[in-house]
């Protein structure tokens, strides 16, 4: 593990320059837990300036705040160029001072700093005692905890570093980091740290709408996701974040189509199924399918219907994905998800040209899974997907994305004028094509001249 060969020859170095230095937070955390830790962060008594003399390779990239990135080539460790090409750094440790921080005026950052030698003091200003750890990587990994972390693992709690309020104010989206460790985690959230949270809840508020997205889509894709939601919700955290999803709570759907419940029950069913490591896209997908239900829910004389419930959430994952500054091309395969995920209701009934444009849809591998395990959150039949399935497995990539017969040019030079209609004479003909019924260039023309007159 290259992270921690870099991290522990950074200890060393520090260590042989007089300093204290650990390995220090979640890599400790996933060490004593048996993961294989993300990163690894080094904590030590060497002031920023006194780091970046000793390692001249730095990017203080937090330096006022006691934080500097150090390069894996620094430490003695080499990376491939392929390796660094993925990083806005090379590969890089972070290595912070000790310290203790004043007020959070912010709700985000320190107002300032004050380093100190004494690892106690650091590790009092952390979030979560799961998180307080420190570990000597040069001493047989012997543990150092001065906060209760380990009893905390081994009770699976996930408890704040003194008073929660203190704790949340520092920093409003420990809140949400709160929610996110106690489901990956399985834990339990201690009862004073949830209390704090629940009274404290509105205040999130206060953190970048960015911040929460980060967090949000983490809890998407860290394989617990339900649990994150469920835990969103009785703090209190999921109507001051994602309140059209709150708003899914007690709408009730036709039970001869839905026999699990209402649309928050179903939500939370497809959350169960996504993966630890599922993308961003169809995790976002699977959360607002169904977000268009709450506002266009009425009672029929027949059954519960959802009228126009596609259209609806198409635009409202769209307002969703734009307030949380969302990139336009993973809005646009939400948008996507939502508004094509009935479609499958359809296939056996397709023409073979609005089936293969169907599939053809940009990472239809999401719209088929998102399909699936929408099935599996209510009637569990899953004919559809099968089929599906099965006349992909039957069409050869070239009768899927035929190259044309016909283009623009060939038509304006026949005589037709450009404006609105080629459009529709090309997808007229890329029909006949995706169907078998045209066969080549000639045909093709003969077809334009025969169903589009000049």
């Amino acid at each position: 593990m290259q992270a921690k060969l870099a991290a522990t020859e950074i200890v060393r170095t520090l260590r042989s320059r007089g300093h204290q230095a650990y390995f220090v937070g979640g890599c400790v955390r996933d060490l004593l837990l048996g993961r294989d830790p993300a990163d690894f962060d080094v904590s030590t008594d060497a002031t920023p300036e006194q780091v970046m003399t000793i390692f001249p390779q730095t990017y203080a990239v937090g330096a006022q705040f006691g934080v500097v990135l150090v390069p894996f080539k620094a430490s003695g460790i080499e990376t491939s160029s392929a390796e660094e090409s993925l990083t806005e750094h090379p590969k890089a440790i972070e290595v912070a001072t000790f310290r203790s921080d004043g007020a959070y005026s912010d709700g985000r950052h320190p107002d300032a700093v004050k380093y100190t030698t004494d690892p106690r003091e650091d590790v009092q200003r952390r979030d979560f005692t799961i998180n307080g750890l420190m570990l000597d990587p040069l001493e047989s990994d012997r543990i150092l905890d001065y906060v209760g972390g380990q009893e905390d693992i081994g009770r699976r709690v996930l408890r704040t570093i003194g008073e929660p309020e203190q704790r949340f104010q520092e920093d409003k989206l420990r809140m949400m980091r709160a929610v996110r460790f106690a489901a990956r985690f399985e834990y339990e959230i201690d009862p004073a740290t949830f209390a704090s949270i629940r009274e404290l809840a509105p205040e999130i508020r206060q953190v970048s709408r960015e911040r929460q997205r980060d967090e949000l889509t983490k809890m998407l894709t860290e394989g617990h996701a339900r649990r994150a939601f469920e835990l969103l919700d009785s703090t209190g955290l999921l109507r001051e974040v994602l309140p059209e999803i709150e708003k899914m709570k007690g709408v009730a759907q036709p039970p001869q189509y839905h026999p699990e419940g209402d649309v928050w029950i179903h939500t939370l069913l497809l959350l169960s199924m996504l993966p630890t490591g599922v993308s961003r896209t169809l995790a976002w997908g699977a959360l607002l399918h169904d977000v268009g239900k709450p506002p266009t829910f009425r009672v029929a004389p027949d059954r519960i219907r959802f009228d126009g419930h596609v259209e609806v959430g198409e635009r409202m994952a769209e307002e969703i994905g734009l307030r949380f500054r969302m990139s336009n091309d993973e809005v646009a395969q939400i948008v996507a998800l939502v508004a094509n995920h009935l479609r499958f209701a359809d296939v056996k009934s397709m023409k073979e040209s609005t089936f293969k444009r169907f599939i053809r849809l940009p990472k239809f591998d999401e719209h088929l899974e998102l399909h699936r395990i929408d099935c599996l959150g209510s009637h569990a039949i899953l004919d559809l997907y099968d089929y599906t399935r099965e006349k992909i497995g039957q069409l050869p990539p070239e009768q899927v994305r035929p190259k044309p017969f016909i283009n623009g040019h060939d038509l304006l030079a026949a005589g037709y004028e450009q404006g609105p209609r080629l459009k529709e004479i090309l997808s007229a003909v890329e029909d006949a094509q995706l169907e078998g019924r045209l066969h080549s260039r000639e045909g093709a023309i003969a077809f334009v001249r025969s169903e589009f007159p000049l």
